[in-house]
């Protein structure tokens, strides 16, 4: 088995070396066979094959190629290319090349996505649309007269296809954290309904708070949409606290969602509480050093007060460096939005404070 598959490999090799060498002592051509060697040794040898039509055979299409009309190779030249996304070498894709007679002194080439799945998702309609139209597209590859330009466009098709497969990617991590937070709500209903269970019958408690405690009574916390990058997700809660007592209850209680707890840091936060006369604040970073410390700034600069902010980070195995505090501080403002904090800020069209702003509790 293993013979044949370098037989087969040996005669695909062969079948390019052909075309080259019959590409070579035609002075139209040369460009051609030229870039064909440099795509070999950018890719590999192997990643280039020639394409036949369904059916059709290589010695068939060579034939053709040899005896056009007035010797001449006259039909357009089209080959594949297989290649690897960059940062996701397990998938692949195949992407064929068609040269017409008069590339490159008049023409462009075109670039037509062969491949239906990219991974486990299938191609859409638009991403097939914008490879045929890379050469012919405002947005696309420029190209000039005498100019050879497909690595340009291969480049391009890779860069296309990988956001595309990253945009799914991100598509698909949503839907599970949505189905999982489902999950874990449902598990903590469960587990509500055994405690009232409990209760019902008399059965004592005593010793540390359990870790399904519910949500202090009157607490009701907002949730903002996922931030999503490189495989990290960041999502922002925030909640309106009347005293310091009931941040440890409300964090315990995040903490009893095994989804949130299971995240690399699942609970930095920061909180702000006036009592009396007396502001009181804190904030703990939660294993991502200064992330805490940073909320507190934002709720300093907001001049938001009786609210806890909480930002959960699941690690996607890939280092952000600083963009991870600006994912951050992010999600916390979406949680403050989502939850109408931001509505005590001053509004500067109107030249003072809204009625909310400031407000002592």
């Amino acid at each position: 088995m293993e013979n044949g598959s370098e037989n087969d490999a040996a005669g695909l090799a062969a079948e390019l070396q052909d075309l080259v060498s019959d590409l070579m002592v035609r002075p139209d051509r040369e460009q051609v066979a030229s870039e064909i060697g440099v795509l070999q040794s950018i890719y590999g040898d192997s990643a280039i094959r020639l394409w036949h039509p369904r059916g059709g055979s290589p010695e068939h299409s060579i034939s053709e190629r040899r005896h056009a009309s007035n010797g001449e190779t006259a039909e357009t030249i089209r080959y594949v290319v297989f290649l690897n996304l960059a940062s996701y070498e397990d998938v692949s894709i195949r992407i064929l090349v068609s040269l017409p007679p008069s590339y490159p002194a008049s023409s462009s080439p075109q670039l037509q996505l062969l491949s239906r799945y990219i991974g486990a998702f299938g191609v859409d309609a638009s991403l097939f649309g914008s490879i045929l139209r890379t050469f012919i597209s405002a947005s696309g590859i420029e190209w000039s007269p005498d100019t050879i330009c497909v690595f340009d466009g291969l480049q391009s098709v890779l860069e296309r296809c990988e956001a595309w497969y990253e945009d799914k990617l991100s598509r698909e991590k949503v839907g599970e954290l949505r189905r999982e937070d489902t999950l874990a709500r449902e598990q903590q209903q469960e587990e509500a309904l055994k405690d009232e269970g409990a209760e019902a019958l008399s059965i004592p408690r005593s010793g540390p708070l359990p870790q399904d405690a519910a949500l202090p009574e009157g607490i009701k916390l907002t949730q903002a949409e996922p931030i999503m990058d490189r495989r990290s997700v960041f999502v922002g809660r925030a909640c309106r606290i009347s005293h310091p007592s009931q941040v440890p209850l409300i964090l315990n209680h995040l903490m009893s969602d095994r989804h949130i707890a299971r995240a690399a840091h699942p609970v930095i936060n920061a909180w702000r509480c006036q009592v009396g006369n007396v502001l009181h604040q804190d904030n703990d970073d939660d294993g991502e050093t200064a992330a805490g410390s940073r909320l507190a700034h934002l709720l300093s600069i907001l001049e938001i007060n009786d609210v806890l902010v909480v930002v959960t980070r699941w690690f996607g195995g890939i280092h952000l460096g600083p963009d991870r505090f600006k994912h951050i501080n992010h999600a916390a403002r979406n949680a403050l939005e989502v939850g109408g904090f931001l509505d005590q800020i001053e509004d500067p069209a109107k030249g003072g404070k809204s009625a909310a702003k400031g407000r002592k509790r």
